[in-house]
């Protein structure tokens, strides 16, 4: 598939697309004999991975970390999860943390509601 196809298809734009190939997160595509880029259907399924990494606040050096790996093949299977547990306890952190935002906010809710009329001085004057 040409590059348009493949924006349309993951949601990146074309530039995104080549930026991430240029810095190595996606493999160079083939050329067509027109010089534009070819694109094998089994791409989606990594740029889906790497959005989800992305989404999930793995900074780009630990997505290109992965992807060279990923690259080497099976030999890198141990290294790749140990990154994947190290960056999945960093979330599950992250949501912990946003658990208790919401908590937050769920009580501040709550008292303008008039649900919960007891308010701390620090919960007023926020």
């Amino acid at each position: 598939m040409k590059i348009g196809d493949l924006a349309r298809r993951t949601g990146l734009s074309a530039h995104t697309i080549r930026y991430y190939e240029r810095i190595k997160l996606l493999p160079y595509a083939s050329r067509a004999s027109s010089q534009h880029r070819e694109y094998d259907a089994s791409i989606l399924s990594w740029i889906d991975f790497i959005g989800r990494l992305k989404t999930t606040g793995m900074p780009i050096r630990d997505m290109l970390r992965y992807a060279r790996l990923r690259e080497r093949g099976p030999v890198t299977e141990e290294d790749r999860r140990i990154l994947l547990e190290e960056h999945r306890a960093k979330v599950r952190a992250h949501v912990t943390e946003l658990q208790a935002c919401l908590a937050v906010l769920d009580t501040k809710i709550a008292g303008y509601a008039g649900l919960d009329t007891v308010e701390t001085n620090h919960d007023a004057a926020a």
